[in-house]
C-alpha cells in the first residue's frame, strides 16, 4: 500500500495524538519517553488492525513527513517504509524497507544508485544532493539548455534538494533549494524545517514559511476538529473565537523561536482560514502564495492557470 504523508498527518493529528493526550495525566504520561512508546505501541496495533490486520508494506513518499508522525509509527512498529526520490529518477532514490529506517531520514541509497553531495556547508555537513544511475532520466526531450542546468559534467542529477548522511550513510532531507529564503546576512534558511518545528504543535493542520517583504512569516491552517472539540463553550462567539485563536498562534511562534536559531525566526504568524491549494500529490502549492499578505489568497483565476 501506498500514501503520501498528508493523510497519515491527519489521522495522527486529528485522531491518535488527540486521544492519546486526552487529559492531564495521559498528557503527563505522553511526555515521558518510556510511556510515550508504550502507549505509540498500543495506538500502533489499533491502526494495524484498522488496515486489516495484514499489512506488510505502507509506503510514504511524495513530500517530507512530519517528524512527530515518523516518530510514532517508528515507535508503533507499523510496517512504513519512505521513499525519496522524483519523476527524473524513475522514481526512487534512497528508501528503507519497513523496521529498517531512522526517524527523520529517508535512508540509504537505493541498490545501483549513487548519491553524492557538493557546496557542502564546512559548519553544517548539508548540501545539494546529485544523483546518479541507471534510473536517472537521459534528459528532458529536446530542451538543451534545460538539460544543462539538471546535469553535473560527469553525468550526475542534480535533485535540487539539499541534505546530510549520516555515519551510516542514511540521508536526511534538509529542504529544496528553490523554496530557500537568503537570511540578512547571506543565512540558508530552508523554511521546511520551520514547518517542521510549526507542525508538532496540536492546533496545526499544515503550515506554510515564506519570505514576505524580507520577513520570515508563516500561514497556520487551523486544526479545527481539535479546536472545536476543545473550545466547544466559543460556539458562535465570533469575537472571543479569533481572539483564542490569535493567542494560540502567538504561542506557535514563541515556541516555535525558541527553537529555530536566531535568523529563521518568524516575524509574524496568521491564520490560513481556507484550505492550502495543492498539487495532486498534496503537495501546498507554495508559488501561489509568494509575497501575499494575511489577507490574501491565490485566486480562482490564478490556480486556474497554473
Amino acid at each position: 500500500m501506498f500514501t503520501v504523508p498528508l493523510i497519515m498527518d491527519k489521522i495522527f493529528k486529528s485522531k491518535i495524538r488527540p486521544e492519546l493526550t486526552s487529559s492531564p495525566l495521559k498528557r503527563f504520561l505522553y511526555n515521558m519517553t518510556f510511556t510515550r512508546k508504550l502507549l505509540h505501541r498500543i495506538a500502533g496495533k489499533k491502526l494495524y488492525s484498522t488496515f486489516g490486520g495484514q499489512l506488510q508494506f505502507f509506503g510514504i513518499g511524495g513530500s517530507k513527513l512530519d517528524e512527530d508522525v515518523d516518530r510514532f509509527l517508528h515507535e508503533a512498529k507499523f510496517p512504513y517504509a519512505i521513499g525519496y526520490g522524483l519523476t527524473e529518477t524513475s522514481p526512487l532514490l534512497a528508501g528503507a524497507t519497513p523496521g529498517k529506517g531512522k526517524v527523520g531520514s529517508t535512508g540509504p541509497a537505493v541498490l545501483g544508485t549513487t548519491l553524492k553531495l557538493r557546496n557542502i556547508d564546512p559548519k553544517t555537513g548539508e548540501g545539494e544532493i546529485i544523483a546518479y544511475g541507471p534510473n536517472i532520466m537521459q534528459g528532458y526531450y529536446k530542451a538543451d539548455e534545460l538539460n544543462k542546468d539538471v546535469f553535473t559534467e560527469d553525468g550526475g542529477f542534480i535533485t535540487g534538494d539539499t541534505g546530510i548522511f549520516d555515519k551510516d550513510n542514511s540521508l536526511f532531507i534538509k529542504g529544496r533549494i528553490k523554496n530557500m529564503i537568503l537570511g540578512p546576512s547571506g543565512e540558508n534558511i530552508f523554511p521546511e524545517e520551520i514547518e517542521a518545528q510549526i507542525n508538532k504543535s496540536e492546533w496545526v493542520l499544515e503550515s506554510l514559511v515564506y519570505e514576505l517583504k524580507g520577513k520570515v512569516v508563516a500561514r497556520v491552517e487551523i486544526n479545527n476538529e481539535e479546536f472545536h472539540k476543545q473550545f466547544a463553550h466559543l460556539k458562535d462567539k465570533t469575537n472571543e473565537i479569533e481572539n483564542t485563536i490569535n493567542e494560540i498562534l502567538g504561542n506557535i511562534k514563541k515556541s516555535v523561536n525558541n527553537e529555530v536559531n536566531k535568523f529563521s525566526k518568524l516575524s509574524n504568524i496568521f491564520e490560513q482560514k481556507e484550505p492550502f491549494v495543492k498539487t495532486p500529490t498534496k503537495k501546498i502549492k507554495r508559488y501561489l502564495y509568494k509575497d501575499k499578505e494575511a489577507h490574501e489568497n491565490p485566486e480562482e483565476k490564478q490556480i486556474e492557470e497554473k
